[in-house]
């Protein structure tokens, strides 16, 4: 055909077309993502980024190995000669010249920690130093100085907005602190819920078998020994979810060996989360309260099931018992914190839960009285923040 070298032509020319147009746009948008668009927006990211990987290094608390390497990105944030951050008794990081200035700076910032207010005062005959308390609730427990040629309204106002956000850092690391120290009163007062009388009441039963059946007293006294090793560890604050039924399996054997066929068990446990991480005695506790409020209190025999199930991002266990119940009212009370004595277990594992996982993660409690009582719990189980 004549008009063939045309048609073709014309199609090339299209094609080249259509691929310039694709370049450009893909040009344009890659663009778009190595821009932040106008110097303001521009400006902020790299404030907030400064400001963000400074945070990350203040978080464990006023140190002086996170305090160096935070000087780097505050004294960015500042665009001063140098930056120094002090603690209330040594400089904790300087960061910037003049460092035959940092001999000195305690003396200079001796006013700024003993009345915590702003300061500006002659460091050399070249620079100044703007001296700004850190306070962390109503002490002030350190200073940020920052040094330059010339101190204007300006650079004494961002010191000490900086020096407030450096205190917040410090404030959320004596939080995170404070929130260790929690999770430890608990799992002390868990340890502490092990009750004597079940303590007391398993060398009993150990004891009734060493003239009738030796074997099976050595066997009662290794599983106490195992038990009584896992329940009073000392280390961490997690462990796996198959550590844990590992001591409820022994605890359970123990009772039975003092409770006989009274207490029967039933488990149904998925294989894939046995290695999912949870806050240790965080299930013993539930089966204690099933054996010792449930089922002891009931006449004839009590059965006690404990689930494990994958819920898609989530491992969900489930801990039943067929006793006598709780009454809901008096439950609410003890999970409030308003009610002392039995099921005191409950309310610290709850509590322990929530502040972990969150309050979606606390425990849901079934019960009604004579109508058993059924606990569930839901962890993620994914944890990269928790080690067992």
């Amino acid at each position: 055909m004549p008009d063939s070298p045309l048609v073709t032509a014309a199609a090339i020319a299209v094609i080249v077309l259509a691929v310039a147009i694709v370049v450009g746009v893909g040009l344009k948008v890659i663009r778009s993502f190595r821009e932040l668009g106008t110097d303001a927006e521009r400006a902020t990211y790299q404030t907030l980024h400064a400001a963000s990987r400074a945070g990350q290094h203040l978080r464990t608390g006023l140190h002086a190995a996170g305090a160096a390497k935070a000087s780097k990105q505050l004294r960015s944030l500042l665009g001063c000669d140098a930056l120094a951050i002090t603690d209330t008794e040594s400089v904790l990081a300087w960061d910037g010249a003049a460092e035959e200035l940092k001999a000195s700076l305690m003396e200079l910032a001796s006013g700024v920690l003993s009345d915590g207010r702003t300061v500006v005062v002659p460091a050399s005959h070249e620079l100044n130093a703007v001296v700004a308390p850190i306070r962390a609730g109503n002490r002030v427990v350190g200073a940020v100085a920052a040094f330059a040629p010339q101190t204007g309204a300006g650079l004494v106002r961002a010191t000490s907005e900086l020096a407030d956000w450096v205190a917040v850092q410090v404030e959320l690391a004596e939080l995170d602190a404070s929130r260790t120290l929690l999770m430890e009163a608990e799992v002390r007062a868990l340890r502490a819920q092990i009750s004597p009388h079940f303590i007391y009441n398993s060398l009993n039963a150990i004891a009734s078998f060493i003239n009738t059946d030796p074997a099976r007293a050595r066997e009662l006294v290794v599983e106490f020994a195992d038990f009584t090793r896992y329940s009073f560890r000392r280390h961490g604050d997690f462990t796996t979810l198959a550590e844990e039924l590992r001591s409820i399996d022994r605890y359970l054997l123990l009772e039975k060996a003092r409770f006989g066929d009274r207490v029967q068990v039933s488990l149904r446990i998925a294989p894939e989360v046995l290695s999912t991480v949870i806050p240790f005695l965080s299930l013993q506790p539930l089966v204690e309260n099933a054996v010792r409020h449930g089922l002891e209190a009931k006449e004839g025999p009590g059965h006690i099931t404990i689930c494990a199930n994958d819920s898609g991002a989530f491992a969900e266990v489930t801990i039943e018992d067929d006793g006598v119940g709780i009454d809901p009212e008096h439950l609410r009370s003890v999970l409030a914190g308003h009610s002392d004595g039995e099921h005191v277990g409950l309310r610290n594992v709850d509590a322990r839960l929530r502040q972990v996982y969150g309050d979606e993660h606390g425990l849901v409690i079934e019960t009604a009285p004579g109508e058993g009582t059924l606990i569930t719990i839901r962890v993620p189980k994914s944890q990269p923040s928790h080690d067992a």
